[in-house]
């Protein structure tokens, strides 16, 4: 069964990521509008009226932006908790009954199970989400302030992660914002910096080659490089190496990363 997974969008401006298995492919989150969310999913070869499902994480506008239009568009099922659905409610806009589902637990949609865990941010019931194809396990864990055990338990040994790596403490106090939005940035409701994605990171990785993809860096208060060198030091001080023990890479918000395999064993020193 062929598995592939794509992040086309990261950031403040909008969050999607792509997941296919078999015959069957979600979006998880929608940030950005339908007209960009296509594009980008047409760089890859994908069209947007094959897919099954669109998932919410959560009902900031950064990632339910194109959700209401897509699924009208074309008759796709969105899938949220009760406490999301409440929330975002006016920003989707009218959405079919049969196309309003609402989990309260794991769920399948076709060969891929899902299963929601709660996540610390500034929302309504906010989730990030475990996927599980075959035996592959994909992971999203952003816009979230704290990562505790259980969440951790939760997430560990994927082959596949998009990971908060959202700012660089220093960057972010040192910057413009206002006060009072630093705190949020930084707060037990916000989202995990560059030091806090590099204390976990180790923690999270098995003996399987994952593909470690930072996500949701902000473009204010963080780049890249320096997300990229925080978290390769910790992994370095741990004894993993990029492109023996693992490929990582930063997704962007201006463009979509590769559409990954996952089903296939990947080439040793392959990166992003």
């Amino acid at each position: 069964m062929k598995i592939e997974t794509a992040v086309l969008s990261s950031g403040s401006k909008g969050n999607s990521t792509y997941i296919r298995a078999g015959e069957y492919s979600v979006l998880i989150d929608a940030g950005l509008s339908g007209k960009a969310l296509e594009q980008r999913m047409g760089t890859l070869d994908l069209k947007a009226e094959d897919l099954n499902a669109l998932l919410i994480t959560h009902e900031h506008k950064d990632h339910i932006k194109g959700v209401g239009i897509l699924s009208r568009r074309y008759d796709i099922p969105i899938y949220a908790n009760d406490g999301t659905w409440a929330a975002a409610e006016s920003e989707l806009g009218k959405i079919k009954a049969e196309n309003r589902r609402v989990f309260t637990g794991d769920f399948i949609i076709g060969d891929l199970k899902f299963s929601p865990y709660v996540i610390s941010h500034d929302a309504s019931q906010p989730v990030g989400y475990v996927c599980y194809a075959g035996s592959k396990k994909i992971v999203l864990a952003t816009d979230t302030g704290i990562m505790n055990q259980k969440m951790i338990a939760k997430i560990r040994g994927a082959d596949f992660f998009v990971l908060e790596s959202n700012h660089d403490l220093e960057m972010l106090m040192t910057g413009k914002y206002p006060y009072f939005l630093k705190n949020r940035i930084k707060g037990q409701k916000g989202h995990l910096s560059n030091d806090d994605t590099a204390a976990l990171l180790p923690a999270l990785i098995k003996d399987n080659f994952p593909t470690v993809v930072l996500a949701h860096l902000s473009e204010e208060n963080n780049n890249p490089k320096v997300a990229y060198i925080t978290v390769n030091n910790a992994l370095k001080e741990a004894g993993f190496k990029v492109g023996e023990d693992l490929r990582m890479g930063c997704a962007a918000q201006s463009k979509t990363t590769s559409l990954f395999r996952i089903d296939q064993k990947a080439k040793e020193k392959e990166i992003f």
